[in-house]
């Protein structure tokens, strides 16, 4: 039996990656923040509710506890949870870059970027005791340099907090992999996927944008390691 943990996963792309691994017989903790929301997810595919805050160190070393408890180990981690708006809820990309202040970007750093070294730093004992370790980074196209600086790409857009957060778990996602060969450690390009992120805006559906994650996954132990990809193939840095 393999035992996975998603990250903000009672809704949009986590939710569906944990409804597609349940259905492929894993054993699925379904974090959550909110435990009442975490829970009714959890019971809606089949899935064990963890509540943990990725930003608190205290919630996330309960989790660790909680699922060494139950599990004993852990064979996958997907570091989905993320978000786009500051303290003040205010999104990023809605308003002009002389007016973002350092209040934005440490917000949404704390949880896209500090949330995943917390949560990948506690749980890797647990990891290091599966025979095949594996660790997803949902990161997004708009942390790719290549694409922003394309005008022809839809993701060349303003987006400095957000995408640059997802620049830094790229680049996380390839110093953990070179530091732990024995795992398979990669970034996931979901598209631009219909989620509460964009306000449903996206192109994909979530079921389309989950496929590159659900397969990174799923990789064996002849899987790449410390690249970064989208259903179409590798995403350029």
């Amino acid at each position: 039996m393999t035992t996975t943990l998603i990250t903000g996963a009672n809704k949009g792309l986590g939710l569906e990656t944990a409804r597609r691994l349940v259905a492929a017989g894993h054993t699925v903790f379904l974090g959550a923040r909110d435990i009442r929301r975490g829970r009714e997810a959890a019971q809606l595919i089949g899935a064990r509710p963890l509540p943990i805050d990725v930003t608190s160190d205290e919630s996330v070393r309960t989790a660790v506890e909680l699922v060494r408890e139950e599990a004993g180990l852990l064979d996958v981690l997907v570091n989905n949870a993320g978000i786009v708006t500051n303290e003040a809820g205010v999104a990023d990309g809605s308003k002009p870059i002389s007016e973002v202040t350092a209040a934005d970007p440490e917000t949404i750093y704390a949880t896209n970027v500090f949330g995943i070294v917390r949560v990948t730093h506690a749980f890797l004992p647990l990891l290091s005791a599966a025979d095949h370790p594996v660790v997803v980074n949902v990161s997004s196209g708009l942390g790719s340099l290549a694409r922003v600086t394309d005008p022809q790409r839809f993701e060349a857009a303003r987006f400095p907090a957000y995408g640059s957060s997802k620049s830094a778990v790229n680049m996380l996602t390839v110093q953990y992999a070179e530091a732990l060969p024995e795992f398979k450690i990669n970034a996931a390009d979901p598209g631009y996927t219909a989620t509460d992120l964009n306000d449903h805006r996206g192109t994909k559906t979530v079921q389309e944008g989950a496929d590159i994650i659900v397969r990174l996954a799923t990789i064996g132990a002849d899987g790449p390691t410390g690249g970064y990809f989208a259903a179409d193939g590798p995403v350029p840095w």
